[in-house]
């Protein structure tokens, strides 16, 4: 028998660095993702400072005595700010009433009750609700929720209000919640939940003490997502919290009123600019501004509260 014998590669410094053509690739797509991400950068940055711009404009206009009257009402140089700022917080905050335990509860069920072709089922189908559109629910909480819930519970509710309109908002935010908790909760090392039984614990307080806390900043992160959602929402508060072009201060979620992406939407159509003050329609750019500040001030404590509980394992 011949053995064949193999001369063994000689290892160079060429060698190592690997192919010249696919160091280009490499180097051609890292070119193309740092394009992308310095292009988004720039385009957020215009957007700002765009807004700003305006924003301060405008500021400089008017008499700041304006942003401080009884109501919105664009066209008489009434730009309350308490008025949009109250029904946006109303709507979010009953949003979240809803979304918070519905939401929380999909997502601990998906995670520590369902088999695992009960979750490959069930999650994209709760997920489904996020497609609906948004004016969709709004006449749907005018059609529905307002005359057979709200008004048989409180028969005082006007035609419009912020109770239906944060319902409708609510379930509109409820696959978010749910699907960034249930993600969070289901990322939960299996040991701990194992080490739980083993001490005898049951299902519920494996869940709720363990699993839960284990993915708090996920949990969070997830309600705090869920809030910006609804503080951004227009459609369905256009619709069914009548946003009409101006409305009086109020605090009573049974009565209608103008929010923040209310106001922006009657704006940006133009309809305060048909008669009238010829400071309303460069409003939008404060209000949007504004709304900018909030929405960023929230990612920032979701992003800093994340930080400081999440849990390595």
């Amino acid at each position: 028998m011949s053995a064949t014998a193999t001369t063994p590669r000689t290892v160079t410094l060429e060698l190592m660095r690997g192919s010249r053509r696919r160091h280009r690739k490499e180097r051609l797509v890292r070119v193309f993702f740092l394009s992308a991400a310095a292009l988004g950068l720039v385009i957020s940055l215009a957007i700002v400072l765009a807004l700003v711009e305006q924003a301060i404009r405008w500021l400089f206009d008017i008499d700041l005595g304006w942003l401080w009257t009884e109501g919105w009402f664009p066209r008489a140089d009434e730009f309350d700010l308490l008025t949009i700022l109250a029904g946006t917080v109303m709507i979010a905050v009953i949003a979240m009433l809803v979304a918070t335990p519905l939401g929380l509860g999909a997502a601990a069920y998906l995670s520590e009750y369902a088999t695992s072709r009960m979750r490959r089922t069930l999650k994209p189908i709760l997920e489904t609700l996020a497609s609906i559109p948004s004016v969709v629910l709004g006449y749907f909480a005018l059609q529905w929720i307002n005359p057979e819930l709200v008004r048989k519970i409180f028969g005082s509710a006007g035609t419009f209000n912020y109770l239906a309109a944060g319902l409708a908002v609510g379930i509109l935010t409820i696959p978010l919640v749910a699907s960034v908790a249930e993600d969070a909760l289901h990322a939960v090392p299996q040991a701990l939940r194992e080490g739980a039984y083993g001490i005898g614990a049951r299902r519920k307080t494996v869940t709720t003490r363990v699993v839960f806390p284990a993915a708090v900043s996920g949990v969070v992160a997830s309600l705090i997502l869920g809030f910006s959602r609804a503080v951004g929402e227009t459609m369905v508060v256009a619709i069914a919290a009548g946003a009409t072009s101006g409305s009086l201060r109020t605090f009573n979620p049974l009565e209608g009123g103008q929010t923040m992406t209310g106001a922006i939407s009657s704006l940006a159509i133009g309809s305060d600019q048909v008669r009238g003050s010829g400071f309303a329609f460069d409003a939008l750019y404060f209000v949007g501004l504004l709304l900018f500040a909030i929405t960023f001030l929230l990612n920032v404590v979701s992003e800093r509260f994340v930080r400081r509980v999440r849990s390595r394992y």
